[in-house]
Formats: structure tokens, sequence, C-alpha cells
């Protein structure tokens, strides 16, 4: 094991994360280091260690078992505390169990033809060229299919993407305005469901407040968080897998000729695209319920496990030429987790991806970048890969 203070949540994985990120994995396969906020951690980096330890049941969600304290985003208030990425069995198979519910796949397959309509009126609407493909649509639609899904009308949605990318900022002291979104976002989310207990509908948050209210399956605190959780998790994930997997055919044009005239499918980029740069880098950081090891190294009881996601879907001991983006590779990457944690919204930003991915390279037949590739910037964050802006022309 190696020490990494100072080093890993610095400017240079900022700007650089694969770079340091190999780095990271050659000298050693677990790191102890600390989190911006001065709590130490244990940072795990190899493919197989990493899918191990998703799958671990001596790694706990849950912050209780923490025996080691950080402002860092370890964990969300009190008030939205009750998710299922801070639980373990048994309250977490009773949650996802009605959670699931939204997330079926007859549910997500009749999306389809609402997550088509919201594509094509958000492209119809883009002026330009050039436009930004962020902005325009990687952004907007899975916001709106979201809000639909759970039931928030279009005039009382707000700039959910200004209160998530605060709660993942990398400065350390990012918690308090991390606490100030959270706040706002709890507020807006309480004011939702009491609008819903009002008049329901047909709708995940509707159905949640009945399985509350009528067959007190949850808890108040449960229903708001499950609430905030689903909202959070089931946009920002297909916004960064959008923007990703069109960069990586604007940068790879030989594969895009390729999809263009059905030789690689669509399903396929994306796939990959979750491999060369997973959405999230970090898994939800973990606990140790007892002393264990990972690839040989000694875990206290009580540590703080980090699994990166992105340094794991890089490894060259699982991947041929792993830096290569190659949408003919076999799929295995860990991008939405492994093990009972795995994302509930991944058939979702599947379908919101393919749908927005298609569309423009129908729409665009000339689709190029409008700035140089190593020009663009990504969202200052160690949880989150995601472009800023995606300037495109045809």
């Amino acid at each position: 094991m190696s020490t990494t203070t100072g080093r890993l949540f610095g400017d240079e994985t900022l700007a650089h994360p694969h770079r340091i990120y190999a780095q990271l994995r050659e000298t050693g396969p677990v790191h102890r280091t600390t989190t911006p906020g001065g709590a130490p951690v244990w940072f795990v980096t190899r493919y197989q260690d990493v899918r191990a330890a998703l799958a671990d049941p001596r790694l706990s969600l849950d912050k209780a078992n923490a025996t080691t304290d950080s402002t860092y985003q370890s964990s969300m208030p009190s008030e939205l505390d009750a998710h299922l990425l801070n639980m373990d069995p048994p309250d977490h198979t009773r949650l996802r169990r009605l959670v699931s519910k939204a997330f079926t796949p007859r549910r997500i397959e009749g999306l389809r033809e609402l997550i088509q309509a919201r594509t094509d009126e958000l492209l119809d609407a883009a002026a330009g060229p050039p436009i930004d493909l962020m902005k325009t649509l990687a952004y907007p639609l899975p916001m709106a299919v979201i809000c639909e899904l759970l039931g928030i009308p279009a005039d009382a949605r707000h700039d959910f993407r200004a209160w998530t990318n605060t709660l993942v900022a990398p400065e350390a002291d990012a918690a308090v305005a991390s606490r100030a979104a959270l706040k706002q976002m709890h507020q807006f989310l309480a004011d939702i469901i009491a609008a819903k207990r009002a008049e329901p509908s047909d709708d995940f948050l509707s159905a949640m407040i009945e399985a509350r209210d009528a067959h007190d399956r949850l808890t108040e605190p449960e229903l708001i968080a499950m609430a905030f959780l689903t909202l959070y998790a089931g946009y920002d994930n297909a916004v960064n897998l959008i923007g990703t997997a069109t960069l990586a055919l604007l940068t790879h044009p030989e594969q895009m000729a390729a999809v263009r005239d059905g030789r690689i499918p669509i399903r396929a980029v994306l796939e990959e695209a979750m491999r060369w740069n997973s959405p999230f880098p970090l898994a939800v950081r973990r606990f140790a319920l007892e002393e264990l090891t990972i690839a040989g190294v000694r875990i206290p009881v009580g540590a703080r496990v980090w699994l990166s996601l992105l340094s794991a879907n890089r490894d060259s001991e699982q991947f041929t030429n792993p830096d290569t983006f190659d949408s003919t590779r076999t799929p295995a990457h860990l991008g939405y987790g492994h093990g009972i944690h795995y994302c509930l919204g991944a058939p979702l930003a599947r379908l919101e991806a393919e749908t927005a991915l298609s569309a423009v390279l129908h729409r665009y037949p000339k689709l190029a970048l409008a700035a140089a590739a190593d020009q663009l910037t990504w969202v200052p964050s160690f949880q989150k890969r995601g472009l800023q802006a995606l300037p495109v022309t045809w």
C-alpha cells in the first residue's frame, strides 16, 4: 500500500484523472490518502478489486458504521439521508423494491415516445450552427424525462444543474455550499410532495406517497430522500453519457461512419462510452464493518473506502488498450456499478442517450466539433465526469 496524501485530490487529478489513476494502478492496488475534508480514506484502483468490493457485504454504505468523520460529501444531511445510497439490507432491499417499480423494462419502454418527442422539440428549437449540445440537448432532455416520471410539473422545475454541480464541487469547503443547495432541494421536494398529496396523479411520486400514507411501507424522511435520489441520479448519469458518447464519436470518425452505416450499434457506443469516461468516477463511499483485506492491504474496521470506477474501467489487466475508445469491445465495464447497488436508472439512461445520439446523427450528417477536443472543459469534480460544454457545427 502507498500513501498519496495531498496528491490524489489535487488540481492535477482534476485536469488529468486518467493519467493520475494509471500511475496509481501501477504503484499499487490500494492507496491510503485523505479526502479534501481531511478524513483518511482507502482508495481502490484496479478492476478486479473494485468489482469484488462493490459486491462485498462487509463494506457498508451506512455512515453510522464510520469511525472517522468528514464534512466532504460523506453523506446527505439528516433530512435527506434516508435513501438507497446510505443503506444496507434489509432497509435497502425494502426501498429498492419500491423504487424499482418505476424502472421496470415495460415502464422504461413506455417512455420511448416521450423521450423521442422531447428530443425532437429540443433540436427543433436549436439555433445555429454552432450550438452547445450539452446546453441544447444533453442537460434538458434527462431533466424533462425524470421530471415527467416523478410528476414534477414543468412550471415548477428549478435549476437542478446548478444544485447538482454544487453537490460535487471539489473544494474542501464545498460542504457549506452543498448544505445550502440541499436545503433548497429539500424544501422544493417537500412542496412538490405536499401538492401531490392534495392532487395525486399517475406518476412515481404519487405512487410513493400512497406507499407511505396508505400502506406505511416507508417513512416520511425516506419518501423525501428517495424523491431526491431519483431526481439527482436519474438526471446526472444520462447527461454525461450523452455528452461523452457524442464526443467519442466526433473524435473517432471511423467509428461514427460505422454507426451511420449500421456496422456498429449505438448501444455499443454507449457501453464503451461508459467505460471510457465513466460519468461517476467514484462509487458511493463505503465503510468496513470488520477488519478486511483488499488486494493484500489491511483495511481497519470503520475505515472509509472509495472505489474508483473511472480507474477500474481503464485497467490494462482487464482491457486491451484501455485508453482507446473502441465500440467493438465486449461490454464489461463498471460504469453502473455492480452487485445489489447496481444503478436502477441504467435502462433509462441508456434509452435517453440512445434516442439523443440517434437523433443527432440522423439530423446532422456533417456533425463536427466546433472547437479543438483538447480545449473542451470538464466539470471540476472528483465525483463526476462530464463536459461543461460541447460546441458542434454541421
